[in-house]
C-alpha cells in the first residue's frame, strides 16, 4: 500500500510539472509542414500543437491506473536546471538471499577465465535465468554492468555453481551502488564523440574477441555496447577494426537522429582509438591483400572518413574509456571509468552541478 500512495504521489508531482511548471527558458518553434500561414509566415500555432501534447501526455505518461514495476526494477528521475539523473533503487539481491551481502568494488574480477563446463551444473538453473534477465534491465541506465551481464548471459543454456559466482559478484557491486545515476549535463555547441575497444580472443573456449564502444553527446554517454564478435580475428588489428566500424555506424545512426531532430553538429564527430594500425588503414587509399577478409568494414571506415562524417584520432590506453565494456579492471582504473562516463551517487552528481563543484 505504502509503494502505491508513493506512486500516486510521484505520479500527480509528475502532473504538476508538467502541466503547471514555471517555465524560465526561451522556447524555439517551428510550424509543422503543411500548416504554415503564407500572410504570416513567421506565426506558429500553439492551441492544437497545446491540446495534441496534453492528448499525448494524458495516454503515455499520465496514465490512470497503477500498473507496479518489477520487483527488480525501480527508476528514478531527479531534474534539475543542469542534469537529469537517472538511477536504480533496487536490486535482485532479495532473489538470490544476498539482502545483507557486503559489497565489492567491480562487477567483475580481473583476468577470470570461465569455462561453460565450469563447475557443478545449478539443481535450479531457472533462478539464474531469472536473474541475467533481469540484469539486463539494468545495463540500460548502468554501462559499468555491461560487460559482464554479457559474459553471465553467455551461460544461459547450462549454468553451473562457477557461474552462480559470477552473478553474485555482480549482485555484491550492485548492492554498494544502488544509488548511482548517469549525468546528462547540457552542452554548447552540440558534439558528438565515441571510443572503441577490443578485447583480442579474449573468450578462451572460441577465442572469439569482444567489440566495446561507447558514444558521447557532449559529455553525457547516449549509446553504449558490449558484445562478443561474430568470427574469429586473426590479430589486434582486425579485432579492433571491427569494433571501430561498429562505433562509426552507430555514430552515423545517432546523426541521423539529430538531424531529424534538426540538432546540426559544428564539426564532425570524433572516434577515439589505441590501436595505431587502425588509424593507418582508416585513412589508407590503398587496399591490402591481408585485409580482404575485412573488405566491408574496410570500405565503409575508409569512406566515412574521407567524407568527413567523422574523424579518428588516438587516444592513450589510460584514458581509454570502452575499456570497461571489453574485460574485467582493477578497482582505481574501473572507478576512474566509471567517473568518466558521468556514473556517480546522486551527492556526487549534484556537487557536478554546482557552480564550483
Amino acid at each position: 500500500m505504502e509503494e502505491v500512495i508513493s506512486a500516486l504521489t510521484m505520479q500527480a508531482r509528475c502532473q504538476e510539472r508538467l502541466l503547471h511548471g514555471d517555465l524560465d527558458e526561451e522556447v524555439y518553434m517551428k510550424q509543422l509542414q503543411g500548416f504554415e500561414d503564407s500572410s504570416h509566415p513567421d506565426y506558429v500555432q500553439t492551441l492544437t500543437l497545446f491540446k495534441r501534447l496534453l492528448q499525448l501526455l494524458v495516454q503515455c505518461l499520465i496514465s490512470r491506473t497503477w500498473v507496479p514495476l518489477p520487483s527488480f526494477l525501480a527508476y528514478r528521475f531527479h531534474i534539475s536546471r543542469m542534469v537529469i539523473c537517472l538511477s536504480v533503487n533496487r536490486s535482485m539481491t532479495v532473489k538470490a538471499g544476498m539482502e545483507s551481502c557486503r559489497s565489492c568494488p567491480t562487477p567483475f574480477k580481473p583476468h577470470t577465465q570461465v569455462l561453460p563446463t565450469n563447475g557443478e551444473p545449478l539443481k535450479e538453473p531457472s533462478i539464474y535465468r531469472s536473474i541475467v534477465g533481469a540484469l539486463q534491465y539494468l545495463t540500460f541506465t548502468r554501462p559499468d554492468l555491461a560487460y559482464s551481464v554479457n559474459t553471465v548471459c553467455q551461460f544461459m543454456n547450462n549454468p553451473t555453481e562457477v557461474h552462480f559466482q559470477l552473478i553474485k559478484r555482480i549482485l555484491r557491486y550492485i548492492q554498494g551502488t544502488l544509488h548511482y545515476g548517469l549525468t546528462y549535463s547540457s552542452s554548447v555547441p552540440v558534439s558528438l564523440s565515441a571510443y572503441s575497444d577490443a578485447d583480442w580472443a579474449g573468450d578462451i573456449t572460441t577465442r572469439l574477441s569482444t567489440t566495446g564502444f561507447v558514444v558521447f553527446l557532449g559529455s553525457n554517454p547516449i549509446s553504449w555496447q558490449s558484445k562478443k564478435q561474430g568470427s574469429i580475428s586473426r590479430s589486434s588489428t582486425e579485432a579492433e577494426y571491427r569494433s571501430l566500424a561498429n562505433a562509426s555506424a552507430e555514430i552515423a545512426w545517432i546523426r541521423q537522429i539529430l538531424a531529424d531532430l534538426h540538432v546540426f553538429l559544428s564539426e564532425p564527430p570524433l572516434l577515439f582509438c589505441d590501436n595505431m594500425s587502425v588509424l593507418a588503414l582508416s585513412s589508407n587509399p590503398v587496399f591490402h591483400s591481408r585485409i580482404k577478409h575485412l573488405d566491408v568494414d574496410f570500405h565503409f571506415v575508409r569512406e566515412r572518413v574521407q567524407c568527413k562524417d567523422f574523424l579518428v584520432q588516438y587516444i592513450p590506453t589510460g584514458d581509454r574509456v570502452a575499456d570497461i565494456l571489453t574485460k574485467g579492471l582493477h578497482s582505481p582504473i574501473f572507478v576512474k571509468h566509471c567517473t568518466n562516463l558521468s556514473l556517480g551517487t546522486l551527492t556526487e552528481i549534484e556537487g557536478r552541478c554546482l557552480p564550483n563543484g
